[in-house]
């Protein structure tokens, strides 16, 4: 995960605890630190230290998607609002998952991910 994909108030994994992204900075060696926050802690880490998090089926829950459809090889999440579907492929090759937007596929597999291009497009934050 690049630090220039990150913004404010995205959500990311720090041993395997999820925190929220409230500043970036760089030290005196100019490396890129975080300071991330969750409801039990506030920290300040390297920037290489914090890891993306994966989009899964409880997270689109928590992002207002609906189940619509389950089959042996596809699970499929909508959000009606906004005309978003959430497909994630349940094959080994993996290669329908992922984010539908007006019939177009977005490569978005991680919550910092969709939490940038919801705010892009609709001009809102998530949570």
């Amino acid at each position: 995960m690049k630090i220039t994909e990150l913004k404010i108030q995205n959500l990311v994994r720090y041993k395997n605890q999820v925190y929220s992204l409230t500043e970036v900075f760089q030290n005196e060696d100019e490396e890129y630190w975080v300071k991330i926050k969750n409801p039990e802690t506030c920290l300040c880490v390297p920037a290489k230290l914090i890891k993306p998090l994966k989009i899964d089926e409880s997270w689109l829950i928590k992002f207002g998607f609906i189940k619509t459809y389950d089959s042996q090889y596809i699970v499929r999440f909508e959000r009606g609002q906004e005309s978003l579907k959430y497909d994630i492929d349940l094959r080994d090759m993996h290669s329908m998952t992922g984010l539908k937007l007006y019939g177009n596929n977005i490569n978005c597999m991680y919550v910092h991910q969709f939490q940038n291009l919801f705010s892009f497009l609709f001009g809102k934050e998530l949570m």
